[in-house]
Parts: structure tokens; sequence; C-alpha cells
């Protein structure tokens, strides 16, 4: 369904968001994030990153910055990606769009969970956490 408050659909978006980030600030060149939720648990049970050996610092050093940087409670991942005004800021077709070519990697429409608005926190954590 097209529901952004179900998580199998805003998690992803998440997960999308996180991982252009993280490669975007130059932590790995490769970056998949999974995220597992429970039933009334709002944060997320599990963070997993693996950047198949392309990262600058550990995977487990990224995903201590993910939960740093990331609120990815459902709730705030809806707010943060303006979820449920997206249809209205599209004179309602938004997700009719995403519909034709796919929700991931799009650059003819503008999905909120493809910019890089955090890379440059990334880095700069990334890197005072390897010198300071």
């Amino acid at each position: 369904g097209k529901d952004p408050t179900k998580v199998d659909r805003s998690a992803a978006y998440a997960a999308r968001y996180v991982a252009k980030n993280i490669v975007a600030a130059g932590l790995a060149e490769k970056c998949e994030v999974e995220l597992a939720y429970a039933i009334g648990v709002a944060k997320p049970v599990s963070v997993m990153v693996d950047s198949f050996g392309t990262g600058k610092i550990s995977d487990d050093e990224i995903e201590s910055l993910i939960d740093k940087n990331f609120d990815l409670r459902p709730a705030a991942i809806i707010e943060h990606f303006e979820l449920r005004d997206l249809p209205r800021k599209n004179n309602g077709k938004f997700y009719q769009l995403l519909a034709a070519y796919g929700h991931m990697g799009r650059t003819d429409i503008d999905v909120p969970w493809e910019r890089i608005d955090k890379a440059a926190d990334l880095k700069q954590q990334a890197q005072c956490n390897c010198c300071c």
C-alpha cells in the first residue's frame, strides 16, 4: 500500500537516506543499512551496516554515527520526510509518480530520502573520532 505510517515503507526510505549520506560523507564507497523493528517498540531493535569492506571506518563506528545522527523511530521518519504532506505538495499525485519508475534513485522528482544533507556532519564527526 501507499500508507506512509507502515514501517516497511518509511523505514526503507530511511535506510536509503542513511546509506546515501554515509557514502556522500566518504565513510564508505558502498553501504547497506538494515533496520529491524518490533511491534510496539518505537526505536529499531537492530541497525546493521555493511560497507562491503569499503569503509574508511569500521561498520560498528558507522552504526554509532547513525545512532547519534538519525532518529529512526517510525513517527520521526514520517515527520522528517513529511510523508503525510507529500501528496498534497504534489497535487495529490506523489505516490502515483513513484509507482511509475520506483521509489529509489529518483532524480526527476524531489524525494526527501535521496537528499545528502547530513553528509558534512557525519564526515566531521568521523574525523573527530579518528583524531581527537
